[in-house]
């Protein structure tokens, strides 16, 4: 049975398993008045904490634009991240509410309603980062769910990126060049020849909006900054594959130093997962990059489907996706999916929360349309299929 969530009452009596009347805990009690004022006819959104960052060494590409612009003044401004981790309700880096710490994964799984149709999983799949490259990614592929070598508490991990910002001449790398065969690229790696000759290379600029499904090779280039859902089944490890990382190797630290250790690369799996006979070119890009240009912050509020949802631009049986920009009121659609939502400039309001640039949160799922009020804001919804 697919849960929506519309009333107090129901969040209270139903989602703690309780008969109609009865009364939960008290440390529940607790955590539900959080989640919506009685007098509220919708669940009110679950702002979450910041903090939730990859270290140097983990991300040694990592560059200054999230502490410096999109959580400027509350992160410390040296900071290099790579990556901030913005919903998370796995067990790595996992997300806390901001009010009072807890975490995502024990506040919905102590109210399942508030997943939605995600609850016969046990929790939601959906995965959201900010990622800032400062230098390119390595070049990695990520498997299907159906991938005989994945371990049995591994997934695939479908993913989306839309830019929130691409220096001049920037670019992704994303899919096979035409002329790229298996032999050619098992033997540039095993040669230590730059893979990029055989990718494609896609320049990016704000507003643009990918697709990288299972079986695909990509690489974020150097100079590009931008939101990543993704999809993790719950209570599993995403796998990713490392083809190849520019023949670089590090420090302990994570900075670069040609005395240091290369990172493990997985050529065998990435060869094996990758979609040789997948289409290339324009053909490859019109499925996956849909061009939505840079928001128009100071129009009429809008709201865009990017992926998976009705009417979207692009398709995606992993992945619903949303730009809401502009100024003014706005109405968000019910949805029956627990779903994110990350300001990427201006400010957002939903009931009495207030959501500004760099902060995101998780708008539980809802029978009723959900009004929220934009000023000058970009702000990137998603949800897991």
């Amino acid at each position: 049975m697919v849960l929506g969530v519309a009333r107090h009452e129901d969040l209270v009596d139903t989602t703690l398993g309780l008969e109609h009347g009865g009364r939960p805990p008290e440390h529940l009690r607790d955590y539900a008045s959080h989640i919506t004022p009685p007098s509220s006819r919708h669940v009110s959104p679950l702002l979450l904490a910041e903090g939730n960052v990859t270290s140097p060494a983990r991300t040694p590409w990592g560059g200054h634009r999230i502490a410096r612009v999109l959580k400027r003044g509350r992160v410390d401004e040296h900071a290099r991240i790579g990556e901030s981790w913005e919903l998370s309700a796995g067990p790595e880096l996992p997300s806390r509410l901001d009010t009072d710490a807890r975490t995502l994964a024990d506040v919905l799984g102590a109210a399942p309603a508030l997943l939605g149709r995600e609850a016969s999983r046990g929790g939601t799949a959906l995965l959201v980062k900010l990622l800032d490259a400062a230098e390119p990614l390595s070049v990695q592929i990520h498997p299907s769910d159906a991938y005989a070598g994945l371990g049995e508490g591994e997934s695939g991990k479908p993913e989306s990126w839309y830019v929130e910002h691409a220096e001049d001449g920037a670019g992704i790398f994303l899919g096979l060049a035409p002329h790229a065969t298996r032999d050619a690229v098992a033997r540039a790696i095993a040669q230590g020849e730059d893979l990029s000759a055989l990718l494609s290379f896609v320049p990016v600029v704000e507003g643009d909006f990918v697709l990288v499904q299972a079986g695909t090779p990509h690489a974020i280039g150097a100079g590009v900054t931008l939101v990543e859902p993704q999809r993790v089944l719950p209570g599993k490890r995403g796998v990713t594959y490392r083809y190849w990382d520019w023949n670089r190797r590090y420090d302990a630290d994570g900075r670069v130093d040609p005395k240091g250790a290369p990172r493990a690369l997985h050529v065998d799996d990435a060869l094996a997962v990758t979609e040789w006979s997948a289409p290339r070119g324009d053909a490859f890009l019109a499925r996956a990059r849909h061009r939505a240009g840079a928001p128009d912050r100071a129009g009429a509020a809008r709201l865009e489907a990017l992926a998976g949802a009705r009417d979207a631009a692009l398709e995606s049986d992993a992945l619903e996706v949303w730009r809401a920009s502009g100024t003014g009121a706005l109405a968000l659609p019910p949805h029956d999916a627990l779903r994110s939502i990350t300001v990427l400039a201006g400010r957002v309001e939903i009931g009495e929360l207030e959501i500004v640039q760099g902060r995101s949160a998780a708008l539980p799922a809802t029978r009723d349309v959900q009004p929220i009020v934009l000023d000058g804001a970009c702000a990137i919804l998603a949800s897991a299929r």
